[in-house]
């Protein structure tokens, strides 16, 4: 396994091994592709280290089905690796914010408050708040209680937030942030997704 050496070490007071196994929070925002198929892969290795794993969909179709889901699931039922519980929280696509978005809020915020009774529960050690960045940035859900639920959450609980919009708040404190830029995708040439691509 390669041996990655950090370019600071912090005065921090902690061993290596501590400051290593210390919980992240992860953003995954910006205009690109590859967002949530990013924080998805995270799932796997989560799901190998036999992590009990929780997925959050929010904003997205409830009806829309993602070939990630069926995998994670099928795996998560196999019994070899950690548990997966998939939750799916709106009836929308995350891409448009349409008019009449009061059902969307509510379930967004209803996703919001399970989130925080899990990770006040420790009930997965990784989260992964699909598409959390719209309701955030859309205002239903307040940026300044994320960032402090997350600040103060217990145990080892690592969160993947995804998303475009990323409240610079959330990005500044979040552990690490990859933005996604797109320098060409096949839309721009009149291209709709494909099976097997886009889901």
């Amino acid at each position: 396994m390669p041996q990655g050496k950090p370019s600071v070490v912090p005065d921090d007071g902690l061993t290596t091994r501590q400051r290593r196994n210390r919980p992240l929070v992860v953003v995954h925002t910006g205009v690109g592709k590859g967002k949530s198929t990013a924080a998805f892969g995270l799932a796997l290795r989560a799901w190998n280290q036999g992590w009990p794993i929780g997925v959050f969909q929010f904003v997205k179709s409830a009806k829309w089905k993602v070939g990630e889901e069926n995998a994670l699931r099928v795996l998560g039922a196999s019994g070899e690796g950690g548990s997966v519980d998939w939750h799916k929280m709106g009836e929308g696509w995350s891409w448009v914010q349409r008019d009449a978005q009061m059902d969307n809020e509510e379930k967004a915020r209803e996703g919001w408050e399970q989130v925080k009774r899990d990770l006040a529960a420790e009930t997965y050690k990784l989260y992964v708040l699909d598409e959390f960045a719209y309701p955030m940035h859309w205002g239903w859900i307040d940026t300044d209680e994320v960032v402090s639920v997350l600040r103060d959450r217990p145990g080892t609980q690592h969160v993947v937030i995804t998303g475009r919009n990323a409240p610079e708040k959330l990005v500044e404190f979040a552990d690490l942030v990859t933005d996604m830029s797109k320098v060409k995708h096949p839309m721009d040439a009149g291209q709709k997704g494909q099976r097997g691509i886009e889901w």
